[in-house]
């Protein structure tokens, strides 16, 4: 017998508003649960990350720095209670910063540093004394920063609420002198609402060209935008173009900028030492000092400037009153180490890692490999961001590399893809490449290409540069 229609009607109706108050649930709360360290990063994560975005709009609507002020002045402003020296350029801020901090290491100074990108993990930004922030410490403070964030109706962006947590972790070690490296350009950086004791303005080049600018002039200009009235500032070698755009941009800025090269004296002599290997020697000559025949502590001709603005740096900090020992001073030079610059990951096969990601740092890799490294053929591992000078890394990389591997890092968003890299390079070059989806059977493929006294090397990006440790990190444990 059929079952009468309203009935079934009414069945229908009371099983869901019985159904409806099941599913009734207490309303969320929008405070953010931020207990542990994985949680703090999960976090992070969550927020507008301008280094992992295809597209971004650089303007003072996007980069607002009342913001970063205004988080800061909630945190007691921090970033007012310790020495600073300020830190843009294209290429050459992590190995200057990185030389910097071994001297003043070695003379006795705590210093801490702020850096970007991270290879693995994210306290590799934040480091006193070569030693990262705690997991602790930094949940905790980014438990703080988000809490003034949010009192002050403030929505910071990833590097923003890094930075902030920086800034309070340095004033809390009450550290002698923090190293700060801008994040992105420089006039309108997150880093750039602090008044340092100098300036230092590293190597310019073509970089972030769809933000920054497409000619070096333009660039240099956004560089130049760090510098501060009546803040000694001091550049790297320069181009006369880059020259004369920072030499007018200190002056419109109320200071004045000296240039290695220009206005410092400096030479660099490349060539056989004693132990038979290949150095870089350099001679720095000031108002104050005579720098001369100092060991270039990282590989490379290119790390002569770089060392240069260091020394440079160095001899500013003896006005303001620092104290070094000579003889200290080059010895904890020599001692100076960075991670993902040529980096030996493994032996065999020998694998170095570089996260050179444009043109001029690409060809100066293949330079300083000829030059320090013995190998019979070369198998590179590549990947890069698809808003960089592919075009000119692929150029670069058609003369140093025998084979090549394309491959692309699954934690960048902005990853080319092999394929296109390929069918890009076959344009340029007729030599050997194959294409991996991923860095593990990227690797595997060049392990099986190379003999015993060939090299792999891993560059194009950070990002590869970072999961290729950790790969190879675990890798090892496995053993």
């Amino acid at each position: 017998m059929a079952t009468p229609k309203t009935s079934n009607k009414k069945t229908t109706k009371q099983t869901a508003k019985k159904s409806t108050k099941k599913k009734k649930t207490p309303k969320k709360s929008k405070t953010p649960i931020i207990e542990s360290f994985s949680s703090a990063v999960n976090y992070l994560l969550d927020q507008t990350d301008f280094e992992r975005l295809r597209v971004v709009q650089y303007d003072e609507t996007t980069f607002k720095l009342d913001r970063m002020r205004s988080l800061l002045k909630g945190l007691g402003d921090p970033q007012d209670k310790v020495a600073l020296i300020h830190v843009a350029g294209t290429v050459g801020k992590g190995s200057t910063v990185a030389m910097l901090s071994a001297m003043l290491q070695g003379n006795g100074y705590t210093v801490g540093q702020y850096t970007s990108p991270h290879l693995i993990d994210i306290r590799e930004r934040i480091v006193v004394n070569n030693e990262m922030i705690s997991e602790e410490s930094f949940t905790e403070l980014l438990k703080e920063v988000v809490s003034i964030a949010r009192k002050e109706n403030l929505s910071p962006t990833f590097f923003e609420l890094v930075t902030a947590v920086a800034f309070k972790y340095f004033a809390e070690q009450a550290i002698d002198i923090a190293l700060i490296e801008t994040g992105l350009g420089g006039r309108l950086d997150s880093t750039n609402v602090i008044t340092p004791l100098m300036s230092l303005i590293t190597k310019i080049d073509l970089d972030h060209t769809h933000i920054l600018g497409n000619t070096v002039e333009e660039i240099a200009k956004e560089k130049a935008g760090i510098l501060k009235p009546s803040v000694p500032a001091i550049s790297a070698h320069q181009t006369e173009e880059v020259v004369s755009i920072l030499k007018e941009c200190a002056e419109i800025s109320r200071t004045e900028i000296k240039v290695v090269a220009t206005d410092i004296e400096f030479s660099a002599r490349f060539g056989g030492g004693a132990d038979g290997k290949q150095h870089t020697r350099i001679c720095v000559i000031t108002e104050e000092s005579q720098y001369m025949h100092i060991p270039v502590p990282l590989n490379g001709e290119h790390q002569a400037t770089n060392c240069a603005l260091a020394i440079s740096a160095i001899d500013q900090l003896k006005k303001f009153g620092y104290e070094f020992d000579d003889l200290t001073l080059y010895n904890a030079l020599a001692e100076t180490k960075i991670e993902g610059r040529m980096e030996t990951v493994w032996e065999r096969p020998k694998i170095i890692v570089d996260g050179a990601h444009n043109p001029t740092s690409l060809q100066t890799l293949i330079k300083s490999i000829g030059a320090h490294i013995p190998y019979d053929s070369m198998v590179c591992v590549f990947g890069c961001c698809q808003d960089k000078d592919v075009q000119g890394m692929l150029e670069k990389m058609a003369l140093g590399a025998d084979k090549i591997i394309f491959t692309k890092s699954k934690g960048n968003p902005r990853a080319s893809e092999p394929k296109l890299l390929q069918k890009q390079f076959a344009e340029i070059s007729g030599k050997m490449t194959q294409i991996a989806e991923t860095l593990p059977e990227a690797l595997e493929i060049a392990a099986q290409a190379a003999s015993r006294d060939d090299l792999i090397c891993v560059t194009g990006s950070f990002y590869l540069v970072g999961e290729a440790k950790k790969h190879l990190t675990a890798l090892a444990a496995k053993r």
